[in-house]
């Protein structure tokens, strides 16, 4: 069911939309290190790279309010308009013994680090039990993709109507990389970006997607938008 639900939405998107991907190595070493001291000392909850990357995303997408959106059709399937999203419901691909399933964090813009996480990690019990809710499969607005845990270091996501928008996130991996003039080893990830080009133009979906690789690169500049 899960996978004939997916065929028929993966058929609809490259059917109806009109997508760019675009994507960039980014330094994810300073974003671990901010992961392992959110943790340190067993604190609770455990806050994972999802749940940070998902907070990196909402802040994102604030900025960019038209990727935060909807293309509204008719019958036909044919744009009538976009309509804008006043909250950030975030959905986040989950793999399951019955398939890929797509979980939705509702109001993920109201919520902390830590309330992220801890939903997370409730939806993607709730995914692999086979208990989720229609409820909590639907209504999302923009989706969160960590395929580097399959070991794939990049992709070109494929959108899920009404959203207009997708960042895939692959594995981290060690790379030799310039830091102030010299080569040093770091831990590099590359993020690929998909979105519809009804709803913005790629000055847009570059911004974003920079915005995305800074806050990797530099976690704490994440509280000047906070």
């Amino acid at each position: 069911m899960l996978r004939r639900r997916a065929a028929q939405v993966y058929r609809r998107s490259r059917r109806e939309v009109p997508d760019t991907t675009c994507w960039v190595d980014a330094d994810a070493t300073a974003l671990l290190a901010a992961k392992d001291t959110l943790n340190a000392g067993g604190a609770e909850p455990r806050i994972g790279l999802l749940a940070i990357l998902a907070r990196v995303c909402v802040a994102a997408l604030l900025r960019a309010p038209e990727l935060n959106s909807s293309v509204v059709t008719d019958d036909d399937g044919e744009a009538t308009g976009i309509r804008h999203h006043d909250g950030v419901h975030l959905g986040f691909a989950a793999q399951t013994p019955r398939g890929l399933t797509v979980p939705v964090v509702r109001d993920a813009h109201r919520r902390t680090t830590a309330e992220l996480a801890t939903e997370i990690t409730r939806l993607t019990g709730a995914a692999r039990a086979g208990r989720l809710t229609p409820a909590e499969l639907t209504g999302g607005t923009f989706t969160l993709n960590n395929y580097g845990v399959f070991g794939v270091d990049g992709a070109t996501p494929i959108i899920a109507p009404p959203q207009t928008s997708m960042l895939g996130v692959g594995r981290i991996l060690e790379r030799p990389w310039v830091v102030r003039g010299a080569l040093a080893v770091r831990r590099v990830v590359q993020l690929s970006f998909t979105f519809d080009h009804r709803v913005c133009d790629g000055a847009t979906a570059g911004a974003f997607l920079r915005f995305v690789a800074d806050a990797t690169e530099d976690p704490t500049a994440l509280l000047r938008h906070l």
